[in-house]
């Protein structure tokens, strides 16, 4: 089966939003306070409507810089009158589902994710737990470029003002259990839980635990700068060598926020974020619980998906890259499971956006009630080899107007036929380009990606 994929149209110009909130070096434009105040200021702007006291709920990881950027953005929150919620580090999810239970009129999460320490972002919610869609965003920059909003000062009593939630985590914990079959319990399931020293270091563990689970936690003692540093979902081999040391049954790890999450089987080898949606998707269509027998995925998910699913009678729609996209395709067709290789897992019934600790649930139920290691269950998808690679850039021009690049990328495609693709695309939180080739030759396709790099390198390579 083939998958031919095109550039995708220009999108309209951003100065501000990635696909995934806003990004950069913390105390660096745009990850400044001054811009943060600015933020807050639009966002509360947006979302006044009536007369009720409106309110946003500000969760963060635990970056240095999240206390700097957590005070500037609730102060213009605050000073156009609309109050805050302070929840302190928490998993983007969590924040999500609190916006939504406390029926807030707003979320933000202060996180870079993945990112270094160094870094920091933003991302919002809508009262509804969804993150903003794009038209929201673009009006946010809109009303900063303008400055529409510099007259607009209300005084007294109409100030907002500033509350922390002191059990937001506990709030979590109970709602993150309530996605976990009532009749099954993780008795005599021991799990190493990698936190990445990151937003879930206190939620994740606790939510296994509760659940019965032998729990050996790593990577949970933040100091503000080893976020991602060694553990979580960018280095799972740590986590790896955990499970083999310990002899548990599978390994979680996390990144900086927490929504998306690395599994290991008992071997102590990485499980494929495609196999993980593969194993819950299958287990859907059994279950008869995955409306229209349809899984969502982004471009970036191996082919070796779409036949497992498609085996199993049920299909694979694909969309652009970023969790939000998957999202807004299950609630434009009525879909309910979706997610992406880079293991963002969302089921809609539970959850807004990606939640590693749900999904880790979700993985886990299988696992359970089939009685069956995770490395039995990964076997249920061949994946397809794949040969990514990651270049830094100057400039993000449209890829249709380099010509060597096409060349390459063409040649690529014309010797693949309809056993393979190849997707290039730039980095939608980062000042890079991506690179992916995939076929049933490893060695063919990494010479096809190392060609493709080496022209981009010439043409836009920082």
């Amino acid at each position: 089966m083939a998958l031919r994929l095109q550039e995708k149209p220009a999108e309209p110009a951003r100065r501000l939003f990635g696909t995934d909130g806003i990004r950069g070096v913390a105390n660096v434009y745009p990850m400044t306070g001054e811009l943060m105040l600015q933020l807050g200021r639009a966002v509360a702007y947006l979302i006044k409507s009536g007369p009720h006291r409106h309110r946003v709920v500000i969760g963060k990881d635990t970056r240095v810089s999240g206390y700097m950027l957590e005070t500037a953005l609730a102060s213009g929150i605050c000073s156009m009158g609309v109050d805050v919620l302070l929840c302190g580090p928490l998993p983007t999810p969590a924040i999500s589902n609190l916006t939504n239970s406390m029926r807030a009129d707003a979320g933000a999460v202060i996180s870079a994710s993945h990112n270094p320490y160094q870094d920091n972002g933003i991302k919002f919610f809508s009262r509804d737990g969804f993150k903003l869609p794009d038209e929201q965003e673009m009006k946010i920059e809109e009303l900063i470029a303008n400055d529409e909003l510099h007259h607009l000062r209300p005084t007294a009593t109409s100030i907002g003002k500033a509350f922390r939630i002191d059990d937001a985590g506990g709030r979590y914990v109970v709602y993150a259990k309530s996605t976990f079959p009532k009749e099954l319990t993780l008795e005599g399931v021991t799990i190493v839980v990698d936190c990445g020293h990151g937003a879930a270091y206190r939620v994740a563990p606790e939510v296994f635990s509760e659940l019965g689970a032998k729990v050996i936690t790593i990577g949970a003692e933040p100091d503000g700068k080893n976020i991602n540093k060694g553990f979580g979902a960018l280095h799972p081999e740590t986590m790896c060598k955990a499970v083999l040391k310990t002899g548990a049954d599978i390994g979680i790890a996390l990144d900086g926020d927490a929504d998306r999450v690395i599994v290991a089987d008992e071997k102590g080898r990485v499980v494929d974020g495609d196999a993980v949606m593969a194993i819950c998707g299958l287990d859907l269509l059994q279950h008869k619980t995955l409306p229209k027998k349809t899984v969502v995925a982004t471009v970036m998910s191996n082919l070796g998906l779409d036949q497992a699913i498609e085996k199993a009678g049920g299909k694979v729609v694909r969309t652009r890259v970023g969790d939000r996209y998957v999202v807004e395709e299950m609630r434009k067709n009525g879909y309910a499971f979706g997610g992406e290789q880079s293991g963002h897992l969302i089921f809609l019934q539970h959850a807004t956006t990606g939640d590693g600790t749900v999904a880790a649930l979700a993985l886990l139920a299988v696992m359970v009630q089939s009685g069956k290691p995770i490395s039995e269950l990964a076997r249920v998808m061949d994946v397809y080899p794949q040969a990514q690679l990651n270049l830094a850039v100057r400039e993000k021009p449209e890829l249709g107007s380099l010509p060597s690049v096409m060349r390459a990328v063409r040649e690529a495609e014309k010797k693949l036929g309809k056993e393979g693709r190849v997707l290039v695309r730039y980095s939608g939180t980062e000042p890079k380009v991506r690179v992916l080739v995939e076929g049933p030759d490893k060695k063919r396709i990494e010479g096809f990606a190392s060609d493709i790099a080496s022209e981009l390198k010439k043409a836009i390579g920082a």
